[in-house]
């Protein structure tokens, strides 16, 4: 099957390394040299292309920013290449090309295919791609947590699927616990708030307020109050208009068109022009009687009942009095923003009155949220304890072939009882916490040699004990969830002797299904490498370009020397060298 591939990084001006390349093998490649010289820097820089946090205090003293740029071979079928084109990254050569800038402020950036990506991206692309394990990963392994991801990790779609509907459900009864706690602890201030809607909605019906009415009413008022001023102003028009018929010798408006018209209608055959004007005069005569009969009809149907006036300003107080209590700010005001504010406590009103309604449904919902959640944490503990034995099973074997052949590991599956007044779900007659990943607290548990109690691997296990369990945790999942890549640093600590031999047969063993890159100091782990790695200091304690380097022939008998005797040119320890590589090519 096609993989993933970290064929070459650089990196430039990263803690001690100047300027360095590494050219990986995509089989097993061993990382070596003193310490000090900057192995490390080689999973520092991984983190870094895969969206690892960015730490100014990286970036080489007296530069300006660190670059670290890897190219990762992808088949067409990944998962992460499909991310990757989707934030327009473009392949080089079939190769995805990454790098990432930090600078000594602090500041980060991080291109992808050759496009500028938020960093996040990188870290989306890790999952797929790397697994990187250092010291830091090995005391995450002693995390309860930590474990039990690693048993669903292991245990696949018979843990994920019924995972995947537990989760659904706890998210669902978390949503209605908490609004039916807020439902009955607000009862006394929802109480409150619906009788102040009642009252106020009463007051509005009391008064029962028409749109527009504010309006129509302060007009009426209006009329009313200058009743005598304005009838008496449409007689004095109407006299004008049309004449007082208790003064004969007045002269009146009408009368004045009229003989202006007759003038003109004597002569008007004479000039088109004259006749013109003498028909507009016709029509003012017509305007000037209509609007002096209006007047007439005004007058006489102006009421200036001043009982009428008392009942519109009395009205018009009421639903003054509305207004301010209950009008609106948002430019609705007067008789329209009382209903508006009706329609809504209505509306308000009828919700409040229906939560109590709303409470027996979420206590329902909730009674039976949480029985189906307790099936849901048996169907999951259930499908867990099925495959912890197996995965423990699994590790127990390869520990066997990591020098610890009569170690045993086992798996205790347990759930924590609660008391019964506190948040738990019932679950085989027990009250137990809960959580979003189910009522199950997994740990990881090491027999070292026969007779040995099973133990927590935290308090259990060895410093080389524990990096061999974790390095038999990644073979086992090799076999059931491969990764592309796994970069171990110094995997091998606390490891000596026999034992350092089988890490490195384990070692090789991964290279089979996947690329795998080791930090080491072991020469027994280096021999069993495809490739091996030397990462060495000049003079002035940097790292250049030419100081990584790939070793071959004599070149690695030497290094291997060095880190069996400490002297490159001890005839013991070359020999020793050459008969590790022999051992190792052979087991191969």
């Amino acid at each position: 099957m096609v993989r993933s591939v970290l064929e070459e990084m650089r990196i430039r001006s990263l803690g001690v390394i100047d300027d360095a390349v590494v050219e990986l093998s995509p089989g097993f490649t061993a990382v070596t040299g003193e310490t000090g010289a900057g192995k490390t820097m080689v999973v520092t820089s991984l983190g870094l292309l895969l969206g690892g946090r960015a730490d100014p205090a990286l970036v080489r003293i007296g530069a300006k920013s660190a670059v670290v740029e890897g190219r990762i071979a992808v088949p067409a079928d990944s998962s992460a290449l499909v991310r990757a084109e989707e934030a327009g990254a473009e392949l080089d050569d079939g190769a995805l090309l990454i790098s990432r800038t930090v600078s000594a402020e602090g500041r980060s950036r991080a291109h992808l295919g050759g496009r500028s990506v938020p960093v996040g991206l990188l870290g989306e692309l890790a999952d797929d791609l790397v697994a990187v394990h250092g010291q830091t990963d090995q005391q995450g392994l002693l995390k309860p947590a930590r474990q039990r991801q690693a048993l669903d990790r292991y245990a696949g779609d018979a843990v994920s699927v019924p995972l995947e509907k537990y989760a659904a459900a706890y998210r669902r009864l978390r949503a209605v616990a908490v609004e039916l706690d807020e439902l009955t602890t607000r009862a006394r201030e929802r109480a409150q708030e619906a009788d102040l809607l009642r009252f106020g909605l009463d007051e509005i019906a009391a008064v029962e307020p028409r749109a527009g009415e504010d309006v129509e009413l302060a007009a009426e008022a209006e009329r009313l109050g200058h009743a005598e001023a304005l009838a008496s102003a449409a007689a004095a028009g109407h006299a004008a208009l049309a004449g007082n018929p208790e003064d004969p010798e007045g002269v009146d408006a009408g009368l004045l068109v009229g003989g202006a018209q007759r003038a003109l209608d004597a002569v008007r055959s004479h000039d088109p022009a004259l006749a013109a004007l003498a028909e507009r005069l016709g029509e003012i005569g017509i305007l000037l009687a209509d609007v002096a009969g209006e007047l007439a009809g005004y007058a006489d149907d102006l009421d200036a009942d001043p009982l009428r006036l008392a009942a519109v300003e009395e009205r018009r107080a009421a639903l003054t009095q509305l207004t301010r209590k209950y009008g609106r700010d948002d430019g609705v005001g007067g008789a329209a923003g009382v209903l508006a504010w009706a329609e809504q406590s209505a509306a308000r009103l009828t919700e409040l009155d229906g939560d109590d309604d709303r409470i027996g449904e979420l206590t329902a919902e909730r009674d039976a949220l949480s029985s189906e959640l307790a099936g849901l944490a048996q169907a999951l503990t259930d499908a867990r304890t099925e495959a912890a034995e197996r995965f423990a099973a699994a590790v127990t074997e390869e520990l066997a072939s990591l020098a610890m052949p009569h170690a045993r590991v086992t798996i205790d599956i347990r759930q924590t009882e609660v008391a019964e007044d506190a948040d738990g779900i019932e679950v085989g007659g027990r009250s137990v916490a809960y959580t979003a990943t189910g009522v199950d607290e997994v740990e990881l548990l090491l027999a070292p040699h026969p007779g040995a109690p099973p133990r927590p691997i935290a308090k259990g296990a060895s410093g080389g004990e524990l990096s061999r369990v974790m390095l038999a945790v990644e073979v086992v999942f090799a076999g059931s969830d491969p990764v592309p890549t796994y970069l171990f640093d110094e995997v091998d600590a606390g490891v000596g002797g026999k034992a350092a031999v089988e890490v490195g047969r384990r070692l090789a063993k991964l290279a089979r299904s996947a690329q795998v890159v080791v930090v080491t100091h072991l020469p027994q782990v280096a021999a069993f490498a495809d490739r091996q790695l030397l990462v060495e200091k000049t003079n002035d304690g940097s790292v250049t370009r030419s100081g990584v380097k790939v070793l071959e022939g004599e070149d690695r008998v030497r290094e291997l020397s060095r880190m069996l005797a400490g002297q490159e040119d001890s005839q013991s320890a070359r020999a020793h060298a050459e008969e590790l590589l022999a051992a190792a090519r052979a087991d191969v």
